[in-house]
């Protein structure tokens, strides 16, 4: 059909011409396998093949410019304090990293990456929640196995095995673990009732990563590096102070030249890293990686331009969420 046949409203609708393409835009384009690629250029990839892949090759970006950033990038500013002032220490002063994680993170193989992370001094403070603490200890005290998400409950109940969606923990790894922490909890209370200690949430997880003593544990090498964990959801038999390490982690973050968040999750690890990015006006990097939601106005799905409008991470900075990968 040629085109004076085409009634002219359809034509301006369907055959509309293309406005001129900005100079600076990115065409959609994946890895070319039939040229060798490193893992480097496979990751370095991801920016261009669109969808969620996108999202992720930002984030990536983004945690390497965080790793990367050295005071002395920046000019030294008017009313720098004097101890920031020597070029030697400038070089060495980095972002501070706060990284946030659910406990199925450590539930699966993917606490493995995070113990790397610890033991490496790759991050400078952890945010997580009461199961992320324990299935660290407990896997030091017994395997996880692998299995099937459709398995049925009530068999699974008789067995004494419990499912955390396709993996397996039988049951007397938390017998083992209940016998392992009762007498340390035990001591601690000794402790705080002979000298009037008060624990912290960060003070209770650093001394069982001491008592651990096991190089399988993250929390074992949090203690041995110095890296403080926060646990606001954290409950036990002590008397223990949830504002002083609240205090603490705000300090962290308002005391940093920069500030990245790594939030791997929703929930408390991310409100808790959040708000603490409200004491110096907003994170200077932010990455979320969750399945979250934004259309139920829970914080765990919200969009990083949600933060921004509360001072969580700051007006400009570079920030991402991605998900569903």
């Amino acid at each position: 059909m040629g085109s004076q046949n085409v009634p002219s409203g359809a034509s301006a609708a369907v055959l509309q011409a293309s406005q001129p393409i900005p100079d600076d835009a990115v065409s959609v384009e994946g890895p070319n396998f039939d040229k060798e690629l490193g893992l480097q250029d496979l990751l370095g990839s991801y920016e261009r093949i669109g969808f969620q892949a996108t999202s992720l090759g930002r984030a990536i970006h983004i945690v390497d410019k965080m790793r990367k950033w050295r005071l002395s990038d920046e000019p030294v500013a008017e009313d720098e304090s004097e101890e920031y002032l020597a070029s030697e220490i400038r070089a060495q002063t980095r972002c501070r990293i706060f990284l946030g994680y659910t406990s199925n993170l450590i539930s699966s193989g993917l606490r493995e990456v995070i113990l790397y992370l610890v033991k490496h001094k790759h991050v400078s403070v952890i945010v997580t929640t009461a199961g992320g603490i324990e299935e660290d200890f407990i896997k030091c005290l017994g395997k996880t196995y692998l299995a099937d998400f459709n398995l049925d409950g009530a068999d699974l109940r008789k067995r004494g095995m419990n499912r955390i969606g396709n993996l397996i923990v039988p049951n007397d790894n938390y017998c083992k673990f209940e016998d392992w922490l009762t007498p340390i909890l035990d001591a601690m209370l000794a402790e705080q009732q002979s000298t009037g200690k008060v624990w912290t949430p960060s003070a209770v997880i650093r001394r069982l990563g001491k008592e651990i003593n096991n190089e399988e544990s993250v929390y074992y090498w949090a203690y041995k590096n110095d890296i403080p964990v926060f646990c606001p959801a954290l409950t036990d038999g002590l008397v223990i102070d949830i504002v002083n390490d609240i205090r603490t982690i705000n300090e962290l973050s308002r005391k940093a030249k920069k500030a990245g968040m790594i939030i791997l999750g929703g929930g408390v690890c991310k409100h808790q890293i959040a708000n603490a990015m409200l004491i110096r006006n907003g994170a200077d990097f932010s990455v979320y990686m969750n399945t979250g939601q934004e259309f139920d106005g829970s914080d765990s799905g919200a969009r990083p331009d949600e933060a921004v409008s509360w001072g969580k991470i700051r007006a400009g900075a570079e920030s991402v969420k991605a998900g569903n990968i």
